[in-house]
């Protein structure tokens, strides 16, 4: 395999996203790609933060993490974007990252990057389809080949079944539902399996 770089782009505020970035990285490093890890940049005031327990040793749990720039997405073969749902669609935060990627988009440097995404939402109907399919739009405009898992491996049945994309419900407590490890890091391993391709055929 050619040496597939990609970068896993999450936003969280319980933590589950960072942690199934944390598997995609996983999964995708066993593939033989080179990840980055990076977090979309939080846009929301700090008193409000400060104000959520969970939502504070989030962003505790995760300051080290490196905010997500135009020069990452320049730099990846692939992106894999891990999100909540917020209303059926994107947090503000990650669609802010990709509204402010004008310049990268208009010098066609995010045509054939390779996609994929992953959500979670409090219940299995919460629109976590919408939110990928939020995504997913956004990456036909940027001209990507999005990759999502289908119905390529059995993991991905035991994980709730959603082939838009791996998704997870989190409950109450902020513990997640379904089992999802597997899921995920199948995702990654396709992911980086494609970019392989796309990279050897423009080669």
């Amino acid at each position: 395999m050619s040496n597939v770089k990609l970068a896993v782009i999450f936003y969280t505020m319980g933590g589950t996203n960072y942690q199934m970035a944390k598997w995609a990285e996983e999964g995708a490093k066993e593939a033989g790609a080179e990840v980055k890890v990076l977090k979309a940049e939080e846009l929301a005031p700090q008193s409000v933060i400060e104000a959520n327990e969970a939502w504070k040793a989030t962003v505790e749990k995760t300051k080290d993490v490196p905010v997500a720039t135009s020069a990452d997405l320049e730099w990846a073969d692939a992106i894999i974007f891990s999100i909540p749902t917020r209303f059926g669609n994107m947090p503000s935060q990650m669609k802010q990252f990709l509204d402010t990627q004008g310049g990268l988009w208009a010098s066609g440097k995010t045509i054939n990057k390779v996609v994929s995404g992953m959500t979670s939402a409090q219940n299995p109907h919460g629109g976590q389809e919408a939110t990928l399919l939020a995504l997913y739009t956004s990456m036909m405009h940027w001209g990507a080949i999005i990759v999502p898992p289908g119905y390529t491996d059995e993991v991905l049945f035991g994980a709730g079944g959603n082939p838009y994309g791996t998704s997870v419900s989190v409950d109450q407590d902020g513990n997640m539902v379904e089992d999802v490890e597997g899921a995920v890091k199948h995702q990654a391993k396709r992911t980086v399996t494609v970019a392989d391709w796309v990279k050897k055929g423009i080669q």
